[in-house]
């Protein structure tokens, strides 16, 4: 189970593999990433370890110059989202889904928000708690036998036997006349014989593509 976080891993390693250098000899280096190749160090014993089932959280947030209502309007809602203001660094480059829109159909509780990515993955939120302007958080469920199987791997696929977003919050915060700090936090679970290495690789995917979303809404709201 460890390897395929270990493929995952290692499409960084050209990222990585800069700040690891080994002398081997005098004129010649050997570039290694710890990171990428722990797992392969672990894989030995994975078979005495059995899957463990966790959760875990990814929180966000950024600064914006710009009136609530627009802000929430666009934390609701988002329109299509063009590939040259895709900001996701880390999961364009593990070629993660791109995400393309968000609707919601009622502003309140029980409302139905759908979050539409490419390759046929699709989020189905559906709002737990809701204050105008102020808070929204949803439940997100997507169903593996929705994403075509060549969109993941099935180590990887979003609300397969191994890893699942859970619920996301967004808040909004007034800092002072002018600025708002919205924060988005989710919470995911993990259910691998390694968590303690695959949760900080799951960590970041999740990260880059909330952080992915709040740059879509500071360039449209500013």
């Amino acid at each position: 189970m460890i390897m395929p976080v270990f493929l995952i891993a290692a499409s960084l390693g050209g990222l990585l593999a800069g700040y690891y250098k080994i002398k081997r000899h005098d004129k010649e280096r050997m570039y290694l990433s710890i990171l990428v190749l722990l797992p392969l160090f672990l894989s030995p014993i994975e078979q005495w370890i059995g899957s463990v089932n966790n959760q875990y959280e990814a929180y966000t947030y950024i600064d914006l110059h710009a009136d609530k209502t627009k802000i929430w309007q666009n934390v609701t809602r988002v329109r299509a989202i063009q590939k040259d203001q895709d900001k996701g660094w880390l999961t364009n480059r593990l070629g993660f889904p791109r995400p393309v829109r968000a609707e919601l159909n009622y502003n309140g509780v029980g409302g139905y928000r759908k979050a539409v990515f490419e390759k046929g993955l699709v989020f189905h939120e559906q709002v737990t708690q809701y204050e105008e302007e102020r808070r929204m958080r949803f439940t997100i469920k997507a169903n593996p036998y929705e994403i075509p199987s060549t969109t993941m791997d099935e180590h990887v696929v979003i609300g397969g036997n191994y890893f699942d977003v859970m619920d996301g919050t967004y808040v909004l915060q007034k800092l002072n006349a002018n600025t708002y700090r919205l924060h988005l936090y989710s919470h995911f679970k993990l259910t691998t014989t390694f968590n303690f290495y695959a949760s900080w690789w799951a960590g970041l995917i999740m990260k880059d593509i909330q952080n992915n979303i709040l740059q879509v809404i500071k360039e449209r709201v500013e």
